[in-house]
């Protein structure tokens, strides 16, 4: 999916489990060097806006579709 396809909870989400991995020990998966660290104030949720930005997260919204009326 693209990043304009997701509604802003759905960002909200995505970013705010992403930065509580971050933040709790998980690898970064973004190659970054200590100048971009330094640019993004070692703040997980800076790191995770970048890498949803990046369209790098293997994390996966699955929205429920109606079901269709039975006849």
């Amino acid at each position: 999916m693209k990043i304009s396809e997701y509604t802003k909870y759905e960002r909200a989400r995505i970013i705010g489990a992403r930065a509580l991995q971050i933040a709790m020990g998980a690898p970064i998966l973004l190659k970054l060097g200590k100048d971009d660290l330094e640019k993004l104030k070692y703040n997980p949720i800076n790191i995770a806006k970048r890498e949803f930005e990046e369209g790098i997260l293997p994390i996966v919204i699955k929205r429920p579709f109606p079901e269709k009326a039975k006849r």
